[in-house]
């Protein structure tokens, strides 16, 4: 049995995981183009949502979360596990998976 959302902000990520949506890359040319959506590929680069509290070390104490909400970082091609609500894909993975932070 699947689990519906009506709203992504209902979804609060545990531990030390980390939610993404995924940036959709231009679907339309230089030229004006339109592009068919087979042909685009996905991109590494990723808008942080939400982020959980955390893991916990052996001593108990609280692990800092790398990245805050309204980051944009790169992730892994593949990977993560998938959340669908509505039209939109989002994307849960752990602070470690995390490639890097773009800063601009």
């Amino acid at each position: 049995m699947a689990t519906t959302l009506r709203n992504i902000k209902a979804l609060v990520p545990l531990l030390d995981r980390v939610l993404v949506q995924r940036v959709r890359a231009e679907a339309k040319t230089a030229s004006g183009i339109y592009l068919p959506e087979s042909t685009v590929e996905k991109l590494s680069e990723a808008t942080v949502l939400a982020v959980g509290p955390g893991a916990v070390d052996k001593e108990g104490k609280r692990i800092e979360m790398s990245v805050q909400p309204g980051d944009r970082v790169l992730i892994p091609p593949y990977g993560g596990s998938p959340v669908k609500v509505g039209d939109e894909e989002y994307s849960l993975f752990r602070d470690s998976e995390i490639l890097a932070k773009i800063r601009e």
